[in-house]
């Protein structure tokens, strides 16, 4: 038969998935399982939501969208994004997609040829990583362990930079790690970016609203105006108001780069449903009380987690700031066995404490990191403290 394009034999399923279908297929065979794997929200939007949509479905027209993005949606997106600091933007500087994972593809169409280099801190998200391999693009990959809060350094960037890498992606805060940069830390970074002017700058910031301890979001631009020429901002509407299932993402940048994605969705996507773009709209215009009161809640239960892994002897689990994630290092087992079953690694870890206690994670070499394991904390309250107890169990079982 025919053979596939090499680009197929380059895409990988996503280990995220992967332990997620795990878990379901064991609780459809009737076992206990506490779920901190997939990275949902677990929470619906407001009711105003839903009264858009359905409003929208009353007088629906049946036709198509634009490739752009509705002026309603992007109007929304704008006002939303001057309250986060940015200013000066227009509808010509933004573009729209299914899902922020769709806007990192396309961007990676319009800015990476074959060979071309990307950079980005470790741990990152997996998709990262996926993306750079199907588009054929190198993939260097700056190293940010526990011992550094798993941040990116100055130092780091400015190496990885001098190589002028034709992208340069951010996330902040950060999936997996929660962890969030402070206004210091961006500024740092930024004056580091202002030296080396042949590098795009892609920020994945789809956590910005969820950020704790008063810490804010800052971002590139907001620390040297003059990086605006060719930095992107993606965001969606899936973490912030409960949508993952929605599916969108939208991006603002260059108004080239905003083209390049609308002409990217003229030949795949063409545009967002009409309701899906109206419950978007109402998403971001209006009220923001459960954004506000779940960014509260997560902040509450990743005291909770922290505390439960600091109880943990020789697990190191930097605080962190923002998401809905923690990223303890959990190397300490690796050599130990539970009840007889060797651990050796992470991913073997993380398949025992599935086996034995009912608890799925996400190893952290999915994310580059290996002496790690990803918890995703947004189960219901009632499962986070047994879950965690069993984590604890786990630990205290291994000889």
């Amino acid at each position: 038969m025919p053979q596939l394009a090499q680009r197929v034999g380059r895409a990988k399923p996503s280990a995220i998935m992967v332990i997620a279908e795990k878990a379901k297929q064991l609780k459809a065979a009737g076992r206990d399982i506490i779920s901190f794997s997939i990275g949902v929200p677990n929470f619906l939007p407001g009711e105003h939501v839903y009264a858009a949509a359905r409003e929208s479905l009353s007088h629906d027209s049946g036709q198509y969208g634009s490739n752009r993005g509705a002026e309603a949606l992007l109007d929304a997106f704008l006002g939303h994004i001057e309250a986060l600091g940015f200013t000066g933007y227009t509808r010509m500087n933004l573009s729209i997609g299914i899902g922020a994972k769709q806007v990192l593809y396309n961007l990676a169409e319009a800015l990476l040829d074959e060979g071309d280099e990307i950079c980005f801190a470790a741990p990152y998200w997996t998709t990262y990583r996926d993306i750079a391999d199907i588009v054929g693009a190198k993939a260097n990959v700056m190293h940010c362990g526990p011992e550094q809060d798993y941040k990116l350094t100055p130092t780091q960037l400015d190496a990885a930079l001098a190589r002028k890498p034709r992208v340069f992606l951010f996330n902040n805060p950060s999936n997996p790690t929660g962890m969030v940069y402070t206004a210091g830390e961006i500024a740092a970074l930024a004056d580091v970016l202002a030296k080396h002017p042949d590098t795009w700058v892609i920020t994945d910031d789809i956590y910005n609203s969820m950020v704790f301890d008063g810490i804010g979001y800052h971002n590139f631009v907001f620390a040297r105006p003059e990086l605006r020429d060719r930095v992107i901002f993606v965001d969606s509407v899936s973490k912030t108001y409960g949508m993952p299932g929605w599916r969108v993402g939208l991006v603002a940048g260059p108004e080239a780069v905003a083209k390049a994605v609308t002409t990217l969705n003229s030949n795949h996507i063409t545009s967002l449903p009409e309701v899906i773009t109206a419950a978007a709209v109402a998403a971001f215009s209006g009220s923001q009380d459960i954004p506000r009161a779940k960014c509260a809640e997560f902040a509450g239960k990743r005291d909770l987690v922290v505390a439960a892994l600091g109880a943990i002897p020789g697990v190191a689990c930097p605080r962190p700031q923002g998401a809905f994630y923690a990223f303890p290092d959990i190397s300490v087992a690796f050599g130990k066995s539970h009840h007889g079953t060797k651990i050796n690694n992470d991913v073997e870890f993380c398949a025992a404490l599935l086996e034995a206690k009912g608890v799925a994670c996400v190893p952290g070499s999915a994310f580059g990191e290996p002496r790690a394991m990803r918890i995703s904390y947004t189960c219901p309250t009632a499962q986070l403290q047994p879950g965690l107890q069993r984590i604890q169990q786990f630990f205290a079982e291994l000889t």
